[in-house]
């Protein structure tokens, strides 16, 4: 049964992909473009993919539980927030110097 039919993805194909790494819409249309031209099969791949076992989802379930940011600089820096990538500056656009501490 197709799935993207703007691609002519079927459904074997979506679980192939998923069985080799895919877990996420973007992640199938990145490697099958499925999803990527009128968006109306995006619904159609997320219940393929399911809840079904994902190594990098069940590491970001890990992480919730414990409440841990395991794996990221963050952990280091006291008050540091999570939410922020390791080396963004909040109002500071990337690339731009930094201000100088007062």
């Amino acid at each position: 049964m197709y799935v993207c039919s703007c691609f002519g993805i079927t459904e074997k194909q979506v679980k192939e992909h998923a069985d080799a790494g895919a877990c996420t819409p973007r992640q199938i249309a990145s490697a099958c473009k499925a999803g990527t031209d009128c968006g109306g099969c995006v619904r159609a791949i997320q219940a393929v993919l399911g809840r079904g076992a994902c190594p990098r989802r069940e590491l970001l379930d890990r992480k919730r539980t414990s409440g841990t940011t395991v794996g990221t600089t963050t952990d280091a820096v006291p008050g540091a927030d999570p939410g922020i990538a390791p080396g963004i500056v909040p109002g500071v656009a990337p690339g731009a110097a930094l201000p100088d501490a007062a």
